[in-house]
């Protein structure tokens, strides 16, 4: 353990994407952690384990080194799996093409996936800012029309990047669009959702999520899985609607509490992920304030043009630095 507290002031830690893949690894010890004591005999601790030693290695300098060949691990091995030890040093030319090929079909799915950019359902307005760190994205983003004409919207961001999360945010997107039609109340639909994507995945893999219902008296209610909190923002007031439980994917019996929002129809509902929110300069992250603020500007605008303003806005912010993670963010408001 000694060797991964002094990791931040280790000589051999410079590389960009390492500092950024540490903290994702770090914020992945914490969720498996929480999750060990909670459930020892499920596997987390093999993983724990396998955290602690992908920390080790940026701690010895021997991160992103493959340990067949020795040469350098491809930077979008690691960014889709921080825990990977092998690079494609075994893959021929025409394997290699082969699988450039497929992440490229893969990512025209993933595209068609997607519900339309600018969407309107029974008084209410919606739209997002979608964006893969890769080919393909791990973020969960849709909006469903459910029983009785409400809106149900989600934002969710898949442990690990590439082919292996944008497959689990195909399956949570089935899951929702099979479970929403049967009406259930909201904490209800995320513990159905939970079971059956614990049911599908590895130990090692869940999501964080907030998903939300909106109905046309103006009556909106929230349910988050570990995600970052959402915004409310009305005028120059916002309000964080904090996040609760753990994410879904790791126990299959998690119960869950959903939250009914005051919205009045001058007021924007903002989600994103953490891709949003954590995206870095120097020691600064964006965070929720700058946010905020990006939306406050854009009072009375439509949603289209708040997601627009924000983007530029985080743009502007993270300039010519790199980027280590999916975003996504979306803006609800209520019609006047």
């Amino acid at each position: 353990m000694a060797a991964r507290d002094s990791l931040q002031h280790s000589s051999h830690v410079v590389n960009p994407l390492h500092l950024a893949l540490r903290r994702q690894l770090e914020q992945r010890r914490k969720v498996l952690a929480t999750a060990a004591k909670e459930a020892p005999e499920a596997g987390f601790m093999r993983l724990l384990h396998e955290v602690d030693a992908a920390l080790d290695r940026m701690a010895a300098g021997r991160y992103g080194v493959c340990e067949l060949c020795h040469d350098t691990v491809e930077d979008e091995r690691l960014i889709a799996d921080p825990l990977v030890r092998f690079c494609l040093c075994e893959l021929s030319k025409k394997q290699q093409d082969a699988l450039e090929r497929d992440l490229e079909l893969a990512a025209q799915i993933q595209a068609r996936m997607l519900p339309k950019r600018d969407f309107r359902c029974d008084g209410w307005h919606v739209a997002y800012h979608y964006k893969p760190l890769g080919v393909v994205s791990g973020d969960y983003c849709d909006l469903i029309v459910g029983p009785a004409e409400q809106l149900y919207f989600m934002v969710g961001d898949v442990s690990g990047k590439g082919v292996a999360a944008s497959m689990l945010m195909s399956n949570l997107s089935a899951i929702f669009r099979a479970l929403i039609p049967l009406g259930l109340p909201l904490a209800e639909l995320m513990e159905r959702a939970n079971s059956i994507f614990t049911g599908s995945t590895l130990p090692n893999q869940f999501a964080t999520l907030i998903c939300g219902r909106a109905q046309a008296n103006g009556t909106l209610e929230l349910c988050s899985a570990g995600h970052v909190p959402a915004l409310i923002v009305a005028g120059d007031e916002v309000h964080e609607v904090e996040s609760q439980g753990l994410p879904i994917g790791l126990f299959a019996e998690q119960k869950f509490t959903s939250t009914m929002c005051e919205f009045a129809p001058e007021s924007s509902l903002v989600l994103f992920s953490d891709g949003v929110s954590e995206a870095r300069v120097a020691d600064e992250d964006y965070g929720y304030a700058r946010i905020a603020a990006a939306v406050m500007k854009s009072a009375g605008l439509a949603p289209g043009e708040v997601v627009a303003n924000c983007v530029r806005d985080l743009d502007a912010f993270v300039g010519s630095e790199l980027v280590f993670d999916d975003q996504t963010l979306m803006v609800v408001q209520k019609s006047i």
